[in-house]
């Protein structure tokens, strides 16, 4: 077993032989309209909304300015995943594409979330429409996808569902699916994380549902690195990679990216909530001095 991981885990490695033999061939920028339009429009609103706010907060300025560029650098990683030659490269290679996945789902999603956007956003439109959209917050299936447990168990169905062969197939052969399925993996994520995030979960919660989607994401990356033969049908019939790798490497490798390195993400997670509760406890039981 380790002697198969150590040749897989090099591949990972940047060096020479993950070029191509000739630059004419490179990936290169994807600038689609489904991408940029929204992208545009997500910056252009945040931007209009944090103007308005800087207006009327004095003391709330630095709070103000962390969250901005918590969201800059949410909304630069997805946009650099979803533009950046990274994109392209995932066209011909499960691996890229999975590194993909893993920063928009991992990085992008939790740094937007941990921008706490929703104000910001809401005051870049007028009055009326502003109450009307906040009330939004209100409705009962908003508040339940903020109970932990159920936004653990949406997360994981997105996750497990867009990895079915037939599904991830689909998004392979088309556009619209292949926009589907990293939207739904993107509303999954900030699902999730808007849940885990929020004080209200608890430390010990939320350490237990990261703990779960570890072992989940982590089992599912493992099933890809054992397996003997290519999951999905179109990539085994492009043939070995760029990088010389063949469909079941490429498949290996992607694996391993979900598994070691997406699965550490999210135990990390936990374990920085157990030490928050932990440190609670401590707080509760100190004798005083």
């Amino acid at each position: 077993m380790r002697a198969r991981l150590v040749p897989l885990l090099l591949m990972t490695v940047p060096g020479p032989a993950l070029a191509h033999s000739g630059d004419d061939h490179a990936p290169g920028w994807t600038l689609t309209l489904w991408v940029v339009i929204p992208l545009g429009v997500a910056v252009l609103v945040y931007a209009s909304g944090l103007a308005r706010l800087w207006r009327r907060s004095v003391q709330g300025r630095r709070s103000l300015a962390r969250d901005a560029a918590l969201f800059a650098a949410g909304w630069l990683t997805l946009a650099g995943a979803l533009t950046s030659p990274l994109h392209q490269a995932g066209k011909t290679s499960f691996a890229m594409h999975m590194i993909e996945h893993e920063i928009v789902m991992l990085v992008s999603a939790l740094l937007l979330v941990a921008a706490k956007p929703g104000a910001v956003l809401l005051w870049a439109f007028p009055s009326g429409l502003r109450h009307a959209l906040g009330s939004a917050g209100r409705w009962s299936l908003w508040r339940a996808l903020a109970d932990p447990f159920a936004a653990t168990f949406v997360q994981s169905v997105v996750l497990l569902a867009w990895h079915m062969p037939w599904l991830f197939n689909s998004a392979l052969r088309s556009e619209a699916w292949h926009v589907a399925q990293h939207l739904g993996l993107l509303v999954g994520a900030l699902v999730f994380w808007r849940a885990m995030l929020q004080e209200r979960s608890g430390p010990l919660v939320s350490a237990a549902c990261l703990f779960v989607t570890a072992m989940i994401g982590g089992g599912l990356g493992a099933l890809m690195t054992l397996s003997e033969s290519p999951w999905y049908a179109g990539y085994a019939a492009l043939g070995p990679t760029p990088a010389g790798l063949t469909p079941r490497q490429d498949q290996q490798l992607a694996g391993l990216i979900m598994w070691i390195p997406g699965g550490a993400w999210h135990l990390a997670g936990a374990l920085w909530f157990l030490r928050n509760a932990l440190r609670r406890t401590e707080s509760r039981h100190a004798l005083p001095r």
